[in-house]
């Protein structure tokens, strides 16, 4: 019953339209789209000098390229990335656009959890939080990463005093095992791992769907492989993320992120857990505050014209300026 809840729960991106609208695009052929390209580029042209500038501050943020730069030979023409070849959400999300430029333009495409900067400029999902001209963002595995919380019907001052944590953890994560370490049963948590695997039994707990989550002030947002799948979520609602400084972002720009303005920051060793939930407890005021600003960080993804627009143009920026 929890684990169909789960599932189908009205927060969740709809997988089945998503597969469903992607697989017919297949049946298309790109010719159609790529003389229309310079339409799309020139929804920019209608926007306001306000939303302009916000535009191409994102722009220059994903895609950071100064000089031009010419590929080495290993680089892929768009042609010769098939579907059956890489992880479905990623051929998708970036055919979704790609599909507008000539199929024989190349690039590096380095799909999956990336936590390292490419020796040349490649397009990516994660980054490591730098100046990272190489690394240039895509707003790949969207189905996954990009769930916004539609409305959160509980009042901060409503929620349990708490911190709640429930996520897959791996051997390979020991930032999670650490966590589990030293909080399991502590009495201003309730946390514990999904998955079941060699880590210790006592951690297993039961799943809980986002509605659950959301009766808690508190939400831990730990990074995985990469950035902290649940941030986006928890960002959306009238709960608090708490993290230590993130190492890696996305598309949802987790560099910018400011400390005890758009979440509760706590030590990379967690030592200072308790003290920090206890200070936003005494003062619900700042907690408020870092919840306003939290859901305005989120709002600016929420403009499905402009975030097709700045993906026609982060990709058009990237083919440029590798010639």
């Amino acid at each position: 019953s929890l684990e169909f809840k789960r599932l189908s729960y009205r927060n969740k991106n709809n997988k089945t339209l998503y597969y469903f609208k992607n697989y017919l695009r297949q049946l298309v052929p790109s010719l159609l789209f790529q003389k229309k390209l310079h339409l799309q580029l020139n929804n920019f042209e209608k926007l306001n000098s306000k939303e302009k500038e916000e535009l191409l501050l994102r722009l220059n943020y994903y895609n950071q390229l100064e000089e031009n730069f010419i590929l080495s030979q290993n680089a892929q023409k768009l042609s010769e990335i098939k579907l059956q070849k890489v992880n479905k959400t990623y051929y998708f999300d970036l055919y979704e656009y790609s599909r507008y430029f000539s199929q024989h333009l190349k690039g590096h495409f380095l799909f999956g959890d990336i936590t390292k900067t490419p020796k040349e400029p490649g397009l990516v999902k994660s980054r490591p939080i730098n100046k990272n001209t190489n690394s240039i963002i895509l707003k790949w595995n969207k189905i996954r990463h990009f769930t916004f919380i539609k409305k959160d019907t509980l009042s901060y001052s409503k929620k349990k005093e708490q911190l709640v944590f429930r996520a897959k953890v791996h051997s390979s994560q020991p930032q999670r095992i650490k966590f589990l370490e030293k909080y399991y049963g502590h009495p201003m948590c309730n946390i514990g791992k999904v998955n079941n695997n060699n880590l210790k039994k006592l951690w297993m707990v039961e799943r809980m769907t986002y509605i659950q989550q959301l009766q808690y002030k508190f939400i831990l947002c730990l990074e995985g492989n990469d950035v902290a799948s649940n941030l986006k979520w928890v960002m959306s609602s009238n709960s608090i993320a708490v993290m230590p400084k993130p190492k890696y972002e996305t598309w949802f720009m987790e560099g910018l992120l400011i400390p005890d303005q758009h979440y509760i920051l706590i030590k990379d060793d967690y030592s200072d857990l308790e003290n920090r939930l206890k200070f936003f407890l005494d003062h619900p005021e700042k907690a408020k505050l870092i919840v306003e600003n939290a859901n305005k960080h989120v709002n600016q993804f929420k403009d499905q014209k402009k975030e097709d627009l700045l993906s026609f143009m982060v990709l058009n920026k990237y083919f440029t300026k590798t010639n």
